[in-house]
């Protein structure tokens, strides 16, 4: 190890209980909230553990527990020994941990992206590649395998691990002068980097697909019969469910990871020493597998339809208030012309008529005359004027 290592003008950390409490307290919560995450997830109904997205976000849950019970301890422990990460194996390790958790974590999070993308936006590919629980796990096997590969080209030689100023952590050297240290560095940034925009731009195509989809199916004809149908295939509890919690976790990974990549460039382009930058970058970055669980845990299938029933009740209690102004431009007659003596043919004609009054739409009337009704004659109440359930 060269003198890379030597930080002889900065403080080692402070061994106090106060100096303590920020890494322990992030560790406890850290490991609590990945087990009472996978344990809800272990606890969901089988047709969702069998889809690709179920097999993805128990990768990510386990992949962000791993990474607390693996880093943490050992930068606690460098609060009470100094020398703990002066081991130049027990650095290169360290090393190792930030790098590939931090990597892995976008490489899963863009897995998902990208199955939710062709879920909805290419569903026969989707269909023909076959894509479960059994893809996904190859997916996460290749996402590990191709990220142990990378992070280990430092303990190759590629470039060096070394401790940091704060002597709390150990990461490479990003204000390396070698062209191989330069070119690793440049490397990794440019790999999450990428891996950020890509998972930005698939979101951004899913969220646009549905969008179009929901609009041409609110602008097509429905019949009556159809409306429940339709209804049902725009508000799928399930999709909603696995978009909000793409989109929530995308938010809370990319915002965690790229104050890391963003340090990554500055160190290696302008090579101005700013430890304290770095240190929130990554303590930030350690946030992530913090926050990731509880999502899972907040964003249940089951509290889930409660928030969606609750706020279907509120949208239509407001819709009830509304006025409701019949269209006297499209005003319409319907003529039934048979027999109508039967009070109870007349009674399922106005039943079918006025049942869909709470849809405001195209006014139509229901007419009823002698001359239709046999000769009978019908008391006024039997005319009934509504509004149909036509959508424009």
């Amino acid at each position: 190890m060269n003198d890379t290592y030597n930080f002889t003008t900065h403080t080692v950390p402070d061994k106090s209980a106060a100096a303590m409490a920020l890494p322990v307290f992030m560790f406890a919560v850290g490991v609590i909230g990945n087990i009472i995450a996978i344990a809800a997830l272990s606890g969901s109904k089988q047709g969702r553990k069998s889809s690709a997205f179920f097999a993805l976000v128990c990768g990510l849950a386990v992949t962000d527990l791993l990474g607390t019970c693996l880093a943490s301890p050992i930068t606690i422990a460098t609060y009470l020994d100094k020398n703990v990460l002066y081991d130049r194996h027990l650095c290169e390790f360290h090393s190792f941990l930030l790098l590939f958790f931090g990597v892995a974590g976008l490489s899963i999070i863009c897995a998902m992206s990208a199955e939710r993308y062709l879920a909805i936006c290419c569903p026969y590919t989707y269909q023909r590649w076959g894509i479960g629980q059994h893809f996904a796990r190859k997916c996460l096997f290749c996402i590990y395998l191709t990220n142990i590969v990378f992070c280990c080209l430092p303990v190759m030689g590629m470039t060096e691990s070394m401790s940091q100023p704060s002597k709390t952590w150990c990461f490479i050297n990003w204000m390396a002068h070698e062209p191989l240290s330069v070119a690793y560095s440049f490397l990794y940034a440019s790999v999450s980097f990428l891996l950020i925009l890509m998972t930005i731009v698939l979101n951004f195509a899913v969220c646009g697909t549905l969008l179009i989809m929901h609009r041409k199916k609110i602008q097509s004809p429905v019949t009556r019969g159809s409306t429940r149908a339709r209804w049902t295939a725009l508000s799928s509890g399930v999709e909603a469910q696995m978009m909000t919690v793409l989109m929530v976790t995308s938010v809370v990974v990319l915002g965690c990871s790229a104050p890391l990549v963003v340090r990554v460039f500055a160190n290696q382009i302008s090579r101005e020493d700013n430890s304290h930058a770095d240190l929130k970058a990554i303590r930030i970055a350690a946030v992530n597998a913090i926050l990731d669980p509880w999502i899972y845990i907040l964003l249940r299938r089951t509290l889930f339809s409660k928030i969606r029933r609750f706020s279907k009740r509120v949208y239509i209690s407001r819709k009830g208030k509304e006025p409701m102004l019949p269209v006297k431009s499209s005003q319409r007659t319907l003529h039934y012309q048979g027999d109508i003596t039967n009070t109870h043919v007349f009674t399922h004609l106005r039943e079918a008529l006025c049942s869909s009054t709470n849809i405001n739409q195209l006014s139509a009337s229901l007419q009823v005359s002698p001359h239709h009704a046999g000769g009978t004659n019908i008391p006024a109440e039997k005319v009934c004027t509504c509004s149909l359930p036509l959508m424009l």
